[in-house]
């Protein structure tokens, strides 16, 4: 099979594979810049993220690439709205938005012309991402790291969520092979986006002891854990989301980084350690089949193999 180009807005990726922005700080520049040079689209994962650290970021991309470069952006944020408008001065080519819905970016995105991405998992929030002028749908299921909007499978939602909009469906969650890609574009997907492969990368920017995590987890090590943000979100067991799993680790210090927080524990600051290494008091968001992981590789490898797997699979299979 060959793969077709996914068009989002006026942009076009010769390779229809979108790098997960992951928070906090693992898609950076670098691996972002890395996916949209081998013409795929890549994501810089904003949330938590000063703007002045975004304008860096967004300008260090552009000059290692002049491939699509986006962001990733919580929903949940309490800056939301601030980072949105600095990545859009900063000419992002398009915005990703998850971890909750915001009918007020699409307003944004028609006025400068930047095409909004919205995270869903159901058909009605697809829909009305459409009316409300969403260029694409990233649309991510249970198999998904970090926060989930729902227990279905991306492989049951893909097929209802096609029939019902006309922008580009972009499949998200469990996806790590040719094979994976293949069965979600029989099924409607118009592209894929892959979280758990790239966080698993030379270009990641997690500590090196964190990526060595990444390959010793065990299926029995992947947790669903209640987020402050107020949604579930699949993570590694480690010391620390064990302790969030029996009860709550209350921050020391609020920074009041989400518009509502459960005060549970402060996302920013475990999902910042374990970027930097910290297992013991660190959160690791990963996909459902990051254990299915085994070595670390760079992005244009990743990329490679999978086009390979994907052209070695005859169509009609």
């Amino acid at each position: 099979m060959k793969l077709p180009e996914l068009k989002i807005g006026t942009k076009t990726a010769r390779i229809p594979i979108v790098q997960g922005g992951m928070a906090i700080r693992l898609s950076t520049a670098r691996l972002a810049a890395a996916v949209a040079s081998e013409g795929g689209i890549g994501l810089i994962a904003a949330s938590g993220m000063t703007h002045d650290e975004l304008r860096y970021e967004i300008k260090l991309a552009r000059s290692l690439t002049d491939g699509i470069i986006g962001i990733n952006i919580m929903v949940a944020a309490s800056d939301f709205a601030g980072i949105v408008h600095t990545a859009i001065d900063a000419g992002i080519d398009l915005i990703v938005a998850g971890a909750g819905f915001s009918r007020d970016i699409f307003g944004l995105g028609k006025e400068s012309g930047t095409p909004i991405v919205p995270i869903v998992s159901s058909v009605k929030l697809a829909k009305i991402s459409q009316k409300l002028g969403a260029a694409a749908v990233v649309v991510e299921g249970k198999e998904a790291g970090g926060h989930l909007g729902t227990d279905i499978s991306v492989r049951e939602l893909i097929a209802p969520i096609r029939a019902a909009v006309d922008i580009p469906v972009i499949a998200a969650g469990g996806v790590l092979t040719g094979k994976d890609i293949v069965e979600l574009f029989k099924m409607g997907a118009n592209g894929i986006q892959m979280g758990s492969r790239f966080a698993a990368s030379i270009e990641s920017n997690g500590a090196p002891f964190l990526k060595e995590y990444y390959l010793k987890s065990q299926p029995d090590d992947i947790v669903v854990i209640h987020s402050p943000v107020g949604l579930p979100g699949r993570a590694v067991r480690t010391p620390f989301s064990k302790r969030v799993m029996e009860g709550k680790v209350p921050p020391k210090t609020c920074d009041s980084c989400l518009k509502a927080c459960k005060h549970n524990f402060c996302i920013v600051r475990a999902l910042t350690r374990a970027q930097q290494g910290d297992l013991e008091t660190g959160l690791v968001f990963t996909g459902e089949f990051m254990p299915r992981i085994k070595e670390i590789l760079p992005a244009k490898e990743i990329i490679r193999r999978l086009v390979s797997e994907v052209e070695a699979i005859d169509e009609t299979d």
